[in-house]
């Protein structure tokens, strides 16, 4: 196969006799998009029109087409990638984008995260055990109060405070000064702290240029995390956030990724990868959400896999953990790994400052070497 051709692996929900025509019709629709008849140049037949390598027939009835497509129709840009991978085909229901590969050249194109798994730890100064993580909410707080929540979390010794997702410009906590009042009650938790450091991640939203306006005011403040949603803006727009801000740290949230049919092993665990997230939040099994035990770990894994010579990504499991479950937790994912719980504390209510406490020293022990 040419080192310089995309392979990407479908999965046909279709009768077995109709396979191999159907995957046919899957490689014209995600290359040329026209009757090969059609075409008059040969070299497009040849190179550019994509090919079926393969199919593999499943006992559930369904079947694996593993289809090269050529990279030069990609480009440089993201989310012509998504396009050429899932674009016209997506909207075919008896198709699923289950896997897919880059040559190095492309993957070292988009870059992969700025900082990774290496970087997040240097940031927040912690070495040796998996990060925690908690989000302010709810959406209609004021900036007091979740200035006040921040501060809790930080002196609790919480590595990272992100906003939650759904945070924009709200008039009852705007951004400018959500941002500014947040990071400062975080910033004088830290200056109290014999180790470690908290991060606070202010949530991006609207167009690329707004989130360039938004990430010039953070830094101001002294931001050096991001939380965005790729499939909320687009893919390209974190690649190329990506690319500018190569000294800050961006954790993607996976909002929208359950209205395609993308494996999330694929989604969560390689794409937003290759685009540049340092750390990704998915949807734990066991919480309130229903993605199988099996799935969480391939998300992970694709996160954290030596993959061309991208970073690793820090897989984050979130969506309805407790306290209670951070040793399950920890010994599932390993010390490479973020734990993301944000109800469960705050539920506390007048008892969040203990109950954050013991989120941070749950996952201290829990990451903890065991002696020989």
């Amino acid at each position: 196969m040419s080192a310089e051709r995309i392979h990407v692996t479908y999965r046909l929900s279709i009768p077995a006799a109709q396979v191999v025509q159907r995957a046919q019709l899957l490689a014209i629709e995600q290359s040329i998009e026209t009757p090969p008849e059609a075409v008059i140049d040969q070299r497009v037949l040849d190179e550019v029109m994509a090919r079926v390598e393969r199919i593999d027939s499943h006992p559930d009835g369904t079947s694996l087409a593993q289809v090269s497509l050529s990279a030069e129709s990609v480009g440089d840009d993201a989310g012509q990638l998504m396009n050429m991978l899932f674009g016209n085909s997506s909207l075919q229901p008896d198709v699923e984008l289950v896997d897919f590969d880059v040559p190095s050249t492309l993957a070292m194109t988009f870059g992969g995260p700025s900082l990774g798994i290496d970087g997040l730890r240097r940031l927040a100064d912690v070495q040796g055990r998996p990060l925690t993580c908690t989000a302010l909410k709810p959406i209609g707080s004021s900036v007091a109060h979740l200035a006040a929540l921040a501060s809790t979390f930080a002196q609790a010794g919480v590595d990272v405070i992100k906003d939650d997702h759904g945070w924009a410009d709200q008039r009852c906590a705007p951004f400018a000064q959500r941002v500014a009042a947040c990071q400062r009650a975080v910033g004088k938790a830290n200056e109290t702290r014999f180790s470690g450091r908290t991060l606070y991640a202010p949530s991006l939203y609207g167009t690329h240029s707004q989130m360039q306006r938004q990430i010039e005011l953070a830094r101001a403040q002294g931001v050096q995390m991001l939380l965005i949603a790729p499939m909320v803006c687009g893919m390209a727009t974190l690649n190329a956030l990506r690319r500018e801000h190569a000294d800050l740290a961006f954790l993607a949230h996976p909002a929208l990724g359950g209205n395609t049919r993308i494996a999330p092993p694929t989604l969560l665990g390689k794409l937003f990868r290759l685009f540049g997230a340092d750390a990704v939040i998915f949807p734990n099994h066991g919480g309130r959400f229903t993605y199988p035990r099996a799935v969480c770990h391939a998300i992970a894994a694709n996160n954290r896999a030596a993959w061309h010579a991208l970073r690793p990504t820090l897989p984050t499991p979130a969506g309805g953990m407790s306290v209670e479950r951070c040793a399950e937790i920890v010994d599932e994912y390993g010390h490479e790994a973020m734990l993301l719980i944000g109800g469960s504390l705050l539920i506390a209510r007048e008892k969040l400052a203990q109950r954050a406490r013991d989120f941070v020293a749950a996952v201290r022990a829990a990451g903890r070497p065991v002696s020989a």
